[in-house]
């Protein structure tokens, strides 16, 4: 049977799912119906049951949703169900902030290595993560599988960095550089623009304002 095609909003909706069932999970709630998560998360209860449907559904009319069976589910579909090798290129501020939350270990994300061309940097260790000079890049990629880069480098140096990755069987790419990668087909790419979300707060507040 043909895999039915699922578009990128319902994808970008499960992450919140997955957030607000884990706080849920956490507090003991064992079920919770469309209407209620609706009021939680100011989502339709129509688009959550749309949503999920997608996916089989997953409810019991009459019932609603067995939180933890959902939780479950939801981190399956999101392949939080198994281990992600990463590597970050890329430890000023922002890379070591993002090696050092613990939050992405917890979910799968195990980040192995850390790169930079800067050598004052070389053998700073970022929680348990020693950062490696950018030389040794290529060969720690293909030695230790990584599945998963995360870029916070200037954007001048990103597309090459991202090219010799993807070289080394590297299939997937977090980018936090400021340009778009336009990688061959198959290469899942990221890009994360911070500006770009601050800019959109921005335009909300001259909006409010007026």
């Amino acid at each position: 049977m043909e895999e039915k095609e699922i578009s990128q909003a319902v994808i970008g909706r499960l992450p919140r799912y997955l957030r607000y069932l884990g706080d849920l999970k956490d507090e003991g709630v064992e079920r919770i119906s469309s209407q209620e998560l609706s009021e939680l998360m100011k989502v339709t209860a129509s688009q959550i049951r749309q949503d999920f449907n997608n996916f089989g559904g997953f409810g019991q009319q009459g019932y609603g949703y067995n939180v933890e069976y959902l939780y479950k589910e939801i981190s399956k579909i999101l392949g939080l169900d198994r281990i992600h090798k990463c590597i970050i290129v890329g430890a000023g501020n922002l890379g070591q902030a993002l090696g050092n939350y613990m939050n992405f270990e917890r979910r799968g994300f195990h980040f192995m290595g850390m790169f930079d061309k800067n050598p004052e940097l070389w053998g700073k260790q970022v929680r348990d993560v020693q950062v490696m000079p950018m030389e040794q890049m290529e060969e720690f990629v293909r030695t230790n599988q990584i599945e998963i880069a995360v870029l916070t480098i200037p954007k001048t140096s990103a597309v090459e960095v991202a090219e010799r990755l993807v070289e080394n069987g590297v299939g997937a790419i977090w980018n936090f550089a400021h340009v778009d990668l336009n990688l061959p087909e198959g290469i899942q790419v990221e890009n994360v623009h911070l500006s770009d979300s601050l800019m959109k707060l921005s335009y909300n507040i001259n909006r409010s304002d007026n």
